[in-house]
């Protein structure tokens, strides 16, 4: 009879445990993505709007997309997207991080900024301030080795977290590469994500002063910058090539494209929806790295197999915690480092 007793103690233990473990869990339906431009720019609106969908798919939870809403006032839009349901609201745009977390207190809904690392708060906020700032380190690496002129451009929409460590990790790479190579730094506006016509007025003239290579960083202004690198010519009459951010450009691609750093924010919005359902949201931001292949670098016909070979050996040295490329999201660490090469 004790036996019996403890044996059933032991199963009403074992079920209560269960059943406490299940309510901690949430079921989440349904999350949000808000984007300031259309989800077919090969950047970094369609990155996000992609991977939302994709860690949607792979979670389970219906996926609202709500794009090309500017960068005016988006409350309206996000309290109707809660009142459709919207458990996460994915603000994909650092000119939201006042307005989503606000109405996310106001609605008791979870909410996801970018380039905001201390809006961190249990339950209620999250960052993913996405850094490619490993991959930029490669593609540095890989202009300076495949340079003619000796002199590299990087042209930027301004300078939000993400754009400084990228172009700050661009510059180390590249003069680890080759010493004394020659960098010129040119922003079009203090916001011109948008702004193709100053992309491709500002890179041409980055190219009149003798970049034959461009890593650009701009969104919509990316293909401004493309277009001044299809037509112009380099100093010594020969090709330039264009280095992109966040998106893959290849089928657009009239022969300068080079490369890309590519972000992948699938496992990124995946771990978000894991969390929530863990009720862990909040506890942590997010990262990504060449490690878990959330950063990438884009592998075109016109990188020669010797040159690739030489830049993946860097990206294991990276890996391996080997190189240390510091993450420096602010503009004065940029200019420093820029003013440090200056003869």
């Amino acid at each position: 009879m004790m036996m019996r007793n403890w044996r059933n103690r032991r199963c009403s233990l074992v079920v209560s445990l269960f059943f406490c473990a299940v309510s901690h869990a949430t079921e989440i339906k349904s999350i949000a993505i808000l984007s300031p431009e259309p989800g077919t720019d090969f950047g970094w609106n369609q990155q996000g709007i992609d991977a939302a969908k994709a860690a949607g798919a792979k979670e389970g939870v219906k996926v609202m997309v709500a794009e090309n809403l500017g960068y005016g006032d988006v409350r309206p839009t996000m309290r109707d997207l809660i009142d459709d349901g919207a458990q996460l609201l994915i603000a994909h745009a650092s000119g939201y991080n006042q307005a989503a977390p606000e109405i996310g207190l106001q609605s008791k809904v979870a909410v996801a900024v970018t380039d905001s690392p201390a809006s961190l708060k249990a339950g209620k906020v999250a960052d993913y301030t996405v850094s490619g700032h490993e991959g930029a380190y490669l593609a540095g690496a890989l202009a300076a080795t495949m340079t003619r002129s000796g002199t590299l451009g990087i042209v930027v929409s301004g300078e939000p977290p993400s754009w400084n460590a990228q172009s700050n990790a661009f510059i180390r790479g590249a003069r680890a590469t080759k010493p004394g190579v020659n960098i010129r730094y040119a922003v079009i506006g203090p916001a011109a994500y948008s702004d193709a016509a100053g992309g491709k007025r500002v890179t041409a003239s980055v190219i009149a002063a003798g970049a034959d290579i461009i890593f650009g960083q701009g969104n919509g202004s990316s293909f401004g910058m493309l277009q001044a690198v299809e037509t112009a010519k380099a100093a010594d009459g020969g090709k330039v090539y264009f280095i992109d951010v966040v998106g893959d450009k290849s089928k657009i691609d009239k022969g300068n494209l080079l490369s890309s750093v590519l972000w992948n924010l699938t496992p990124v919005f995946t771990a978000m929806i894991s969390d929530l359902k863990a009720d862990k949201y909040g506890s942590h931001n997010y990262s990504t790295s060449l490690a878990d292949g959330s950063i990438s670098l884009l592998k075109t016909s016109h990188i020669p197999d010797d040159v690739w070979q030489k830049v993946n050996q860097v990206k294991e040295q990276i890996i391996a915690g080997k190189i240390k490329i510091p993450a420096q999201y602010d503009a004065k660490s940029l200019h420093d480092l820029l003013n440090a090469g200056k003869s």
